[in-house]
């Protein structure tokens, strides 16, 4: 069973969501503040799939959830639910490990869209494969199976969705590949956001696999385009 934690602390709103959430197949846990968001996901042992964050809660608000749940769990699946729309509060939810984000208002269809697209990524860690299979590139190993990264023998610490966008890097080394590109190959054709998720998360993986994330070995920027993965073995500037 598909299992979401849902934290939003107006209750037409929570209502709402609840209810097409169980429609589209969920198995929903509400709550109306972070303090009892946390709770819950400790006394579950972390057994969801996603986590729909409001940010603007008194108490404990949705950024601070979603660091201390991103902290609990690589795996966990977390989308930012907001009435601002300022982009400060996407770029702040996504640096703090969030996968995606939803500005209020929003039909049904997109909830659904949105959260589907980050359940499939989600369910990819668990999918088992014969055997291993690992790419390397410069100092990092890429398991396939395990759908983790490794640089020098030390584990690198990514969510799904930066693992995912290392392997699209990694296993297309030297290929400027355009933003929309990296886009539809994480998130799927079908996404209504903008690129700049794109822009969000290379700075959030640039910061745990660079040594100076401000000169870049690794993940250079093709301006105007995009960017481009390479060994490390000639630098690039971003």
């Amino acid at each position: 069973m598909k299992r979401i934690l849902v934290c939003e602390d107006e209750d037409v709103i929570r209502d709402f969501v609840v209810i097409n959430l169980k429609r589209a197949g969920y198995d929903v846990v509400d709550v109306n503040n972070g303090e009892m968001a946390l709770r819950i996901f400790d006394q579950e042992n972390g057994n969801f799939d996603i986590a729909l964050l409001d940010i603007m809660m008194p108490g404990i608000d949705g950024f601070q959830v979603c660091k201390e749940l991103r902290n609990r769990s690589a795996t966990l699946g977390i989308i930012m639910l907001s009435a601002k729309t300022q982009e400060m509060d996407k770029v702040s939810g996504l640096m703090l490990g969030a996968d995606d984000y939803i500005t209020k208002p929003f039909s049904p269809s997109e909830l659904t869209a949105r959260i589907d697209a980050v359940y499939r990524r989600v369910s990819m860690t668990f999918v088992k494969e014969e055997k291993a299979t690992t790419v390397t590139s410069g100092p990092f190993m890429l398991n396939l199976k395990s759908r983790t990264v490794a640089k020098n023998g030390e584990q690198i610490d990514l969510t799904q969705v930066e693992y995912q966008i290392l392997e699209y890097f990694i296993l297309n080394q030297n290929t400027a590949l355009d933003r929309r590109s990296i886009l539809y190959h994480i998130w799927g054709d079908n996404y209504p956001g903008d690129d700049k998720i794109v822009d969000v998360n290379i700075r959030r993986i640039r910061m745990k696999i660079e040594e100076e994330p401000s000169h870049p070995r690794y993940i250079s920027t093709i301006w105007g385009f995009g960017y481009k993965w390479s060994d490390g073995s000639s630098e690039d500037d971003s």
